[in-house]
């Protein structure tokens, strides 16, 4: 079993969700913050739980841009990726947007286009 952290924006929570329910379906453990963070839970502790011990990170583009918060979890992720820790980072085009400058060169799951056939690549990525 995987553990594969959803990163997202709010505004994109819906097909965010939809895309942890079939991860998570495909038999992996998923980490979705509609899901780990409840009232009342300090949100950086959660999400610090969250990126401690995943497999995977995955970034979903949005038309909306990057959040602080979803430029935080990639960065850190990139960073350990870099430096040599089993965890990749696996580049997802949800509603739209583009990839920042740095991660320009790395093959994304393109949704929008053919979501089955995107979430089959993301699927057959994570392994």
């Amino acid at each position: 079993m995987t553990n594969v952290f959803i990163s997202y924006r709010q505004i994109d929570t819906e097909p965010a969700e939809k895309l942890a329910l079939e991860v998570a379906s495909a038999g992996h453990q998923v980490w979705f913050a509609e899901w780990k963070i409840d009232v009342g839970d300090s949100i950086v502790e959660r999400i610090n739980e969250g990126l401690e011990g995943l497999s995977y990170l995955v970034l979903c583009y949005s038309s909306s841009g990057m959040s602080p918060w979803v430029n935080r979890e990639w960065m850190s992720v990139l960073a350990q990726q870099l430096s040599g820790h089993g965890v990749k980072l696996l580049p997802v085009l949800l509603t739209g947007g583009k990839p920042p400058a740095i991660l320009a060169d790395i093959k994304y799951a393109d949704l929008i286009k053919d979501w089955s056939k995107g979430v089959s690549d993301l699927l057959r990525a994570i392994k």
